[in-house]
């Protein structure tokens, strides 16, 4: 992280702010994650050279260049078309051809490629689909702030959590609470209660 100019992937306005650990808005409904937490989620996927990571949602790339450094091959959906191009364009500049940015929708994962060493949620969710569990190869790592509104805790208050594939089975351990951001597209729909 020491490595990569984390204030080359902030709005100009936030240039001053780049360092601190807190979310940074790139744009109305998206973030930079704040860097403790991305950097202990990193630390928690135990990222190998030879890992083959997915990362849902990048934003302006920053942690898709930072995953760089740890493995050999990255591979990012990015549903913003804005995002997505910034993304690119931050690929290239660093002469990185161990990533991949893809235009889509992150809730889908990336089929085609899988399956994964490691998937890595760059922000917050309230679910994880259940096929994304299958997009991960046998003890394979899912990290993500999972966010659950029932659970008793603060509204924007969500748990850090490691998924591991053991034998077929995915089960997960909570790791730390944390406010990041939610990711578009991964909210729970209101249901009507009786």
């Amino acid at each position: 992280m020491g490595d990569i100019p984390r204030e080359l992937f902030v709005p100009s306005t936030h240039v001053g702010i780049a360092y601190a650990d807190d979310s940074i808005r790139l744009i109305s409904d998206r973030y930079l994650m704040q860097p403790l937490v991305l950097a202990r989620l990193l630390q928690a996927a135990e990222i190998k050279d030879k890992d083959r990571v997915l990362e849902l949602a990048p934003a302006t790339g920053y942690s898709t260049l930072v995953l760089t450094a740890l493995t050999s091959s990255v591979i990012c959906v990015e549903p913003d078309a804005l995002l997505h191009k910034e993304v690119e364009k931050n690929i290239e500049s660093y002469a990185c051809g161990r990533a991949v940015a893809l235009a889509g929708a992150p809730i889908e994962g990336c089929i085609v490629h899988a399956p994964f060493d490691v998937i890595f949620f760059n922000g917050c969710v309230e679910f994880i689909p259940y096929f994304l569990f299958d997009q991960m190869d046998e003890n394979g790592r899912l990290v993500a702030v999972v966010r659950s509104h029932s659970d008793g805790r603060a509204a924007h208050v969500g748990q850090a959590r490691l998924y591991r594939k053991t034998n077929g089975e995915v089960s997960w351990t909570a790791l730390f609470e944390t406010n990041t951001p939610l990711v578009p597209g991964f909210a729970k729909t209101e249901e009507f209660e009786f």
